[in-house]
């Protein structure tokens, strides 16, 4: 189509328009070198106006000035002074302007002293002149930049904010909300708990007090929200800076954590609400990628328990690291079509990377494994649902104990390098169905790691995980979408709380650094109350629900321990954020007789076994 066509642009390249940043400058400049000569030259003749109008009708004035501003605009030409290569201000323009207006001072100055011939212009006009036009320069420049950065946090309709954090964090986030165009944020105040940045100055905008003032400051200023600018806050002051925040009015939007930062400069569309992350209040824990890939990498793996939330994750960072073979056996098929449409984007389950079995099945399980021949098995099959099991712990022996005998039979009859135990904080100093049930499986592995050789028998321990199916999070964002209201059984219960990546990440640094007979231990910092993940969660979803307290359950902690009385921890020396702790070991004859158990029977043997 023509490029003339009317209606449509054309497709030919236009120049830029004539603005500030590019040729405007040589205005402004020429401008300058006029003011600043006749500036030099009165301050040459002590201020005589006389004088001054004298010289000026002389015609040797003109040659000097019409010097200066040509050669400054030849040399800013070639230099690309004028052609908008440079931003208006930085460092880099600073150093051209500079550059110059000396090379035209200096070679004006030369001529002058050559030519003789232009009395009564001062052989001094040009270094003078040339003197306060680079300075006047330099200071119009850094004012027009400083006012397209910082000229925009305070348009009429931005909402007034308070910044809490003097940080790096907050002196990014206050000049890109002061640089914006489009700023949604005017921050009006900065609070950071040390006295030592009580009224400094970040981009105009002082530093206030500290969290104990945010009430007074927050009517003082005006201020309707408050800008969390501290990476990685610990969860229980995240908690007390959003209660005080919100006992004043305001509403609270944080920067995301550290990681997230380091990928990028801090902006301002990146401030979102506190979510149940930021309540972990720690670093997440993340493994060696090359320390894994160099274990995992042409080995044959099998996860079981591989269509649950841990188990698919599992499956899906370990196929990262390029296995030989990758085997998923669950009993539960529509886990298994869902993890393989997750990881092919199709699932016909009609390949040998699904297996579908119980790990209760002794028989299918041992001919399993002398078949398929797995190097690395990762155990996450286990009943975890602990009320359930209080109600039936016959079907938590069958499953989390006699489940778990039969794999690690298995896999000392087939050969196994590396068995990973999957265990919960609930296995230290049980009180429940699944606590004993779990103590009793890491001692299973445990005395296998005894008799088994080379290979290597591991566990791993870690608290709840966030979103994994039938998880307190899940349950809450059901009842959210329901409209309430939430209930939490107790507004003092607290949880250990990690991502489902982080736990996987941490099943597989044990792979790798584990010893046998070890049982691996997460930190995971401070723990966290049950009650602010849902006030979190309702505050994220904008609802006002009502929190009902329903009481404790038959057996359940107020708050759960990762580490039982009879055991010493020791620092991993290979990840700093794990732990090593040994439990005693456990060898267990199977017997169709436990099968046959009645309830309380069941109860009392996996209670007795836990400890015997």
């Amino acid at each position: 189509m023509p490029s003339s066509s009317p209606g449509k642009r054309s497709s030919r390249p236009r120049r830029r328009s004539v603005g500030l940043g590019t040729s405007q400058w040589v205005v402004v400049d020429a401008v300058l070198w006029t003011a600043m000569v006749i500036l030099a030259l009165w301050m040459r003749f002590d201020f005589s106006v006389d004088q001054l109008s004298a010289s000026l009708a002389m015609g040797r004035f003109y040659i000097v000035l019409t010097a200066l501003i040509v050669l400054t605009w030849v040399v800013g030409w070639f230099t690309g002074l004028y052609r908008g290569r440079f931003v208006p201000g930085s460092v880099l323009e600073s150093t051209v302007v500079t550059f110059v207006f000396a090379v035209a001072t200096v070679v004006v100055f030369l001529g002058h002293i050559v030519g003789r011939h232009l009395d009564g212009v001062p052989r001094s006009t040009p270094i003078v002149a040339g003197a306060f036009t680079t300075l006047a320069a330099l200071v119009l420049r850094s004012l027009v930049r400083r006012k397209r950065l910082f000229g925009a946090g305070v348009t009429r309709d931005a909402e007034r904010a308070l910044v809490f954090g003097a940080g790096d964090g907050g002196t990014q986030l206050v000049r890109q909300l002061r640089r914006s165009e489009v700023s949604q944020f005017n921050p009006v105040g900065i609070l950071d708990d040390d006295p030592a940045k009580r009224h400094m100055v970040i981009e105009r905008v002082r530093v206030l007090g500290g969290r104990e003032n945010l009430q007074e400051l927050a009517e003082k200023t005006g201020a309707s929200t408050l800008l969390l600018a501290v990476p990685s806050l610990p969860g229980d002051e995240l908690i007390d800076i959003r209660s005080r925040a919100e006992a004043a009015g305001l509403h609270v939007l944080v920067l995301p954590p550290l990681d997230s930062m380091m990928r990028g400069r801090v902006a301002e569309n990146e401030l979102r609400e506190i979510n149940v992350n930021d309540l972990l209040g720690r670093k997440q824990a993340h493994l060696n990628q090359t320390q894994i890939a160099d274990y995992l990498r042409g080995k044959r793996i099998m996860v079981t328990g591989a269509g649950g939330s841990i188990g698919s994750e599992l499956c899906r960072q370990i196929a990262r690291f390029r296995p030989a073979e990758l085997m998923m056996l669950d009993r539960d098929e529509s886990g298994l079509h869902s993890v393989q449409l997750s990881m092919q984007d199709q699932a016909m389950l009609d390949g040998d990377d699904t297996i579908l079995a119980s790990i209760r099945d002794r028989k299918s399980i041992l001919n399993i494994f002398a078949d398929r021949v797995p190097q690395i098995v990762f155990h996450a099959a286990a009943l975890k649902h602990m009320p359930l099991l209080e109600h039936y712990p016959l079907e938590a022996l069958k499953t989390n104990v006699l489940g778990t005998q039969n794999l690690l039979d298995a896999a000392e009859a087939s050969g196994v390098e590396t068995f990973v135990n999957i265990s919960t904080d609930k296995a230290a100093n049980p009180c429940s169905a699944l606590g004993t049930s779990k103590r009793i499986a890491e001692r299973l592995t445990a005395a296998k790691a005894v008799n088994g050789g080379e290979a290597k028998y591991v566990s791993v321990r870690f608290g709840n995980v966030l979103g994994s199916r039938g998880s307190v999070l899940t349950v809450f964002e059901k009842q959210i979408k329901d409209g309430g209201p939430i209930t939490v059984t107790d507004p003092e219960v607290d949880r250990f709380f990690m991502t489902i990546p982080e736990a996987c990440q941490l099943v597989l640094q044990a792979a790798a650094v584990g010893s046998s007979g070890d049982t691996l231990v997460l930190d995971m910092g401070e723990p966290i109350k049950i009650a602010d993940v849902a006030k979190t969660l309702i505050e994220q979803s904008g609802r006002q629900l009502e929190i009902i307290y329903t009481g404790l359950r038959e057996n359940e902690k107020l708050s759960e321990e990762l580490f039982d009385d009879t055991e010493a921890p020791v620092i991993s020396t290979k990840h700093e954020s794990l732990s090593e702790v040994r439990v005693p070991p456990l060898t267990l004859s199977i017997s169709n007789n436990l099968t046959d158990l009645s309830r309380d029977e069941a109860k009392l043997w996996l209670g007795r076994a836990a400890y015997e």
